[in-house]
């Protein structure tokens, strides 16, 4: 994902979001909905988070230097993880407490078409920046479905904005069943319950976020794809004639450390080893272009080699 793309869908989510919390949040005020309080409380943690992966990624231009000679790449997969908590702490955990102190103590609503209202408002903006980033994801996502290539991908970004505005929009469709089920059968509980539905449906969406931001931010390595083309261009016949072993890991979602140790034919002089070594690069950067800086040392195959 180019950062560009990336920024394209934030930008998307985060003026719909803005827009969007504060319109729950006057419809909260008139109607006193609490599943409507919740979607605000989460439409305001969406909107910050928009803000952290804004900022994660400017935090990642940084250049090189001597502390951190790798570059400053991983704060996307830093500031994506604390999105990932900001959405569990500040949207799940307020809601289910919230559902289950409205399941405790019902409220009547006042005004609840003011809520329908506000909430068929929230659907339509949450869905342009739905569309917006499934539009940035479907080049990336290639034949892959959806799960896959939330659970593949290398880039933080559009996986979270993804999970996020999908959450967001069953969200308010649960938001939008509370108030109508509490208009027709009369019973305020079913507004307690709506908002208790949206806190564990954030909660199983933070856990998500949490498990795969956690793992690209230890480390992940290449793609099954891209270990393959690595292999395959790691060798030509004639002067590198096998690969011993491969290690891999994404320093950012748009640079990959490749370190590899390779078998050189027998009786080769340091120059033709030096020009093999230089065109297995180039060969590996043109296939796989994240592989930016790769690290080969020639070695002679022996069976027990590690």
């Amino acid at each position: 994902m180019s950062a560009g793309g990336g920024k394209k869908a934030i930008l998307a989510a985060l003026s719909a979001n803005a827009g969007i919390a504060v319109a729950k949040f006057i419809g909260a005020a008139i109607t006193g909905s609490a599943s409507m309080l919740a979607e605000g409380v989460h439409s305001v943690a969406d909107t910050a988070n928009q803000g952290l992966l804004l900022f994660g990624q400017r935090r990642a231009e940084q250049e090189a230097d001597e502390l951190h000679p790798f570059g400053y790449g991983r704060n996307r997969y830093f500031y994506s993880f604390i999105v990932a908590l900001v959405l569990f702490t500040l949207g799940s955990v307020y809601a289910i407490y919230e559902g289950i102190h409205k399941i405790q103590h019902p409220e009547e609503l006042s005004s609840p078409i003011v809520a329908v209202v506000i909430l068929g408002l929230a659907v339509a903006l949450e869905g342009y920046s739905f569309r917006t980033a499934v539009h940035e994801s479907r080049p990336l996502k290639g034949n892959s479905s959806w799960w896959r290539f939330i659970r593949n991908s290398r880039s933080p970004e559009l996986p979270v904005v993804l999970l996020e505005d999908s959450g967001a929009l069953i969200g308010l469709i649960f938001a939008l069943a509370a108030v109508v089920l509490t208009m027709v059968t009369g019973e305020p509980i079913w507004d307690g319950i709506g908002t208790l539905a949206i806190g564990i449906l954030l909660g199983v969406i933070a856990l998500v976020l949490i498990v795969e931001m956690q793992s690209l931010l230890i480390g992940e390595g290449a793609t099954p794809d891209e270990d393959r083309a690595i292999r395959a261009n790691l060798v030509d016949d004639s002067r590198i004639d096998r690969v011993i072993h491969v290690k891999t890991q994404y320093l950012g979602p748009e640079e990959m450390l490749v370190a590899a140790k390779v078998a050189i034919a027998p009786g080769l002089d340091i120059e033709t080893i030096a020009a093999a070594i230089d065109a297995a690069e180039a060969r590996i950067r043109a296939a796989v272009p994240a592989a930016r800086i790769i690290y080969l040392e020639p070695d002679l195959y022996r069976t027990q080699h590690v």
